[in-house]
């Protein structure tokens, strides 16, 4: 079985988001493969074990994306692919949906996984939107996944408990923590990883143009600074307390 798990590379969790020159910038902090991406990839690779084949890391974006898809064949992948082209760095989801479809048709896997959805984004759009653009079938929040005989089951884990369905293959799928802690990368896979030649594909590699839902933003601003001042209210008892309180507050005109 084919299956391509597909991954983003993201800021790293710790970075402080800011408008700057009305631009979206996190300023040096390092940039990580999404962590609920390893959890798709984690996933791929356990569906790899139970039934054989092999795992693509499928990514959008810059030429330091290919990081986040070295960390993919650290953790086991057998090959990884980024999809790279200047028309790409304003991309939406639904844009990026239209991509990915491209790359996957040109792939023709079995299954495609993705994670819950993205640190920097949080939509968790993108799987559903890529499963509409591709026309395949699309089991969300599966935190265990089966394969059966030309289907596959999933165990959707939602507020109100866990859910099975299934569909037949090839299908995609979004995976939540449930799935598995991902693994680390072994010592062996991290020196693969090093040595690996992760093609690029352009959008004339994949015979489509640059899609033409992208956000446009005009303009970007940091919200305002609230300048707040703390006053402790202090007495004898806890009656004189709440009298200096009860004054403060219809001076303050609050109530």
């Amino acid at each position: 079985m084919k299956i391509v798990a597909c991954i983003k590379q993201v800021p790293d969790s710790e970075a402080k988001v800011r408008a700057e020159n009305g631009q979206v910038t996190w300023g040096d902090a390092p940039l990580v493969i999404n962590p609920f991406d390893e959890y798709a990839v984690e996933g791929a690779l356990q569906q790899k074990e139970a039934t054989g084949g092999t795992v693509t890391a499928l990514c959008i974006g810059p030429e330091s994306a290919r990081e986040a898809l070295k960390h993919a064949l650290a953790m086991g992948a057998d090959e990884a692919i980024l999809v790279s082209d200047p028309a790409l760095n304003e991309i939406d989801t639904a844009g990026a949906a239209r991509v990915l479809a491209a790359a996957i048709q040109k792939l023709s896997p079995d299954m495609i996984i993705f994670g819950r959805q993205t640190l920097d984004n949080g939509s968790g759009l993108t799987p559903a939107q890529t499963a509409r653009v591709l026309g395949l079938p699309m089991l969300s929040w599966a935190g265990h996944i089966k394969v059966e005989e030309g289907s596959v089951r999933v165990e959707r884990v939602i507020e109100e408990g866990r859910v099975s369905v299934s569909a037949k293959l090839p299908a995609v799928i979004s995976v939540v923590q449930s799935i598995g802690e991902p693994r680390y990368p072994s010592f062996m896979g991290i020196r693969k990883a090093s040595k690996a030649t992760i093609p690029v594909w352009s959008l004339g590699d994949l015979g489509i143009s640059a899609p033409q839902a992208v956000v446009k933003r005009t303009e970007l601003m940091n919200p305002p600074v609230q300048e707040t001042t703390i006053e402790i209210i202090s007495g004898e008892s806890p009656a004189e307390i709440a009298d200096k309180l009860a004054d403060k507050i219809l001076a303050e005109k609050i109530l």
